[in-house]
């Protein structure tokens, strides 16, 4: 039998990080130049949330890409979070189930630490890989 696949083999390590604090339009300017849809929010050193190209486009929808607000205004809090050594299987799963579009990785030694991300396309990398299609 082969052991579990871990998420740190597939995970994005070392994401861009933003501040709470920063203004919005700032944040979906840096997402654009990064082609990230999603960026893990960080204050003091500490995960605080995640800011997804669904939360920004939420808030233009409703508000019409208001220049005064801040991305604490707009990102989800308390992402869903895990270790990299977490099984790739169980971190798909929770995904699917709850529908969440990434994963932030964590040093399970310090959990607000962000070492990495693992996002829907991240999954989907994996899937091919284990398929022999990498």
């Amino acid at each position: 039998m082969t052991s579990p696949r871990l998420i740190r083999e597939f995970m994005t390590p070392a994401p861009v990080c933003i501040a709470p604090d920063l203004p919005l339009s700032e944040a979906r300017a840096r997402m654009f130049a990064l082609e990230a849809r999603h960026l893990p929010v960080v204050e003091d050193g500490e995960l605080v949330g995640i800011l997804s190209e669904r939360d920004v486009a939420l808030v233009d929808a409703v508000l019409g890409r208001p220049d005064t607000l801040a991305v604490r205004q707009a990102m989800t809090p308390m992402p869903f979070t895990c270790g990299p050594d977490a099984h790739l299987h169980a971190v798909a799963a929770e995904m699917a189930q709850h529908k969440y579009g990434a994963a932030v990785i964590v040093d399970p030694s310090h959990p607000g630490h962000v070492v990495g991300v693992f996002t829907t396309t991240d999954a989907l990398r994996a899937l091919a890989a284990l398929g022999g299609h990498a």
